[in-house]
């Protein structure tokens, strides 16, 4: 808890604009934000050009970069953390297919990150999409999938982050997975536009 409360208070002198904050809050942060982006990017292909330490990197420059950010505690600046590495690692994926035209998709092993069932691997590109169609039907669980898979949240991180009951983000999180599942598995189904439909 010390090392939470450490975390919350350099924060906090962070968006107070102390100019060495940045540089404390590096080592507290680091090898957590380390953990994140090495467990999405451990299923990539071996020729993947995103290492999980310039994903660490990217996404720090990013967060303290932000101005007039008034950071809570630490559940917030790992939820903020979440949206920068989904936006990261999605803008890569949609850079890499659009380069190669459908061939060599990013993929992303959701079986261990967040158990989705029996689909064992998710193209971040369709994870990505889902999540927008998600959150045009349910914001707050888009929210809590984003949260959860992306910023690695606890279930009570998530409901401290988004200021709800513990019990309410296990239900809507158990109600997303199935969504997502269900619409991953649908699309993963349909293939690329040229290919025969289900």
């Amino acid at each position: 808890m010390s090392r939470d409360h450490d975390v919350t208070e350099v924060l906090r002198k962070l968006s107070d604009g102390e100019q060495d904050a940045p540089a404390r809050l590096m080592p507290l942060v680091y090898e957590e934000l380390r953990k994140l982006s090495q467990g999405y990017l451990q299923d990539e292909r071996s020729d993947h050009t995103l290492q999980a330490t310039a994903l660490v990197h990217e996404a720090y420059v990013r967060l303290v970069d932000w101005k007039n950010v008034t950071w809570q505690n630490r559940a917030h600046f790992f939820a903020v953390a979440a949206q920068v590495m989904r936006r990261i690692l999605v803008d890569s994926a949609r850079e890499k297919k659009a380069q190669k035209r459908g061939g060599g998709l990013t993929k992303l092993s959701l079986d261990e990150a967040v158990s989705f069932a029996q689909e064992r691997e998710v193209d971040l590109v369709a994870l990505d999409d889902a999540l927008n169609s998600l959150a045009q039907l349910d914001a707050a669980q888009s929210k809590i999938v984003e949260l959860r898979f992306f910023g690695g949240l606890t279930i009570e991180e998530t409901a401290e982050a988004l200021s709800i009951s513990p019990a309410t983000v296990k239900r809507e999180w158990t109600l997303a997975k199935a969504w997502l599942h269900k619409t991953i598995i649908r699309e993963l189904r349909s293939g690329p536009p040229a290919s025969a439909g289900p």
